[in-house]
């Protein structure tokens, strides 16, 4: 038999090597575990058209309560004293300004249970002054969350309740202890977009209005849009 001797794998001894590199290099393509940073804190004042920092919103709205004894005189969707806020924005800059450098100011609408008004103040957010304040009756802005919650209060109190009542323990089977027992939604009634008016709802549009939109949580939704909740005569009505 003849011996044969055969040559060296080449790199045969470097294996470990690159075996140790080729880990290593494996180890560097798994990402760092992740770190989770902290969001940035918010600043105090916005810039251009940012949208309102809550700093800004709480300024804009002390400012707009302060002035000309709104707080005292006016009434929100409780009867308490204080208008009802509906809602709280940045407004349109004026005409000729622009830029980071323009003066930024909040529009706040309230609605005043008293006088069935809604009033509007413009406060200058570099100042803290209101600017403007227009008041306006028979118009009906977006209702708030605090006003659907009253109105569902309203329509659960009232006998036309009954049956948003039946069902709701049809679904659950335990009986509504309140508005918290709902997802509530709805707008403002019209009267203008229906033909026969019920004589019980013929001063929706100068009064608060509401159709309540109810669903259980986690359930199924309850028809409630045959009924109107008046929120200024603190009463319920029927359409149809």
């Amino acid at each position: 038999m003849v011996a044969v001797t055969l040559p060296d794998q080449a790199g045969a001894g470097d294996s470990g090597n690159r075996s140790t590199a080729a880990g290593a290099a494996a180890g560097d393509a798994v990402g760092r575990e992740g770190v989770v940073e902290d969001a940035p804190e918010e600043k105090d004042r916005g810039i251009g058209s940012d949208p309102l920092t809550d700093a800004e919103t709480e300024r804009a709205q002390k400012s707009a309560l302060d002035s000309n004894g709104l707080r005292s005189s006016a009434r929100d969707v409780e009867g308490d004293r204080g208008p009802q806020r509906l809602s709280t924005n940045l407004a349109e800059s004026e005409p000729g300004e622009g830029g980071a450098g323009a003066p930024r100011r909040a529009q706040v609408v309230y609605y005043d249970y008293k006088k069935d008004t809604v009033i509007t103040k413009t406060v200058n957010l570099d100042t803290g002054k209101v600017e403007t304040t227009d008041q306006a009756q028979n118009v009906q802005s977006p209702p708030s969350a605090e006003e659907l919650t009253e109105a569902a209060s309203l329509l659960i109190a009232d006998k036309h309740g009954k049956g948003l009542k039946q069902d709701f323990k049809k679904a659950t089977g335990k009986a509504l202890a309140g508005p918290g027992d709902l997802e509530l939604s709805g707008f403002v009634f019209r009267k203008e977009t229906i033909k026969s008016v019920p004589s019980d709802l013929t001063e929706c549009g100068k009064h608060r209005c509401l159709q309540v939109v109810a669903k259980v949580k986690s359930g199924p939704w309850i028809d409630t849009r045959a009924f109107v909740v008046d929120l200024s005569a603190r009463s319920v009505g029927r359409l149809g």
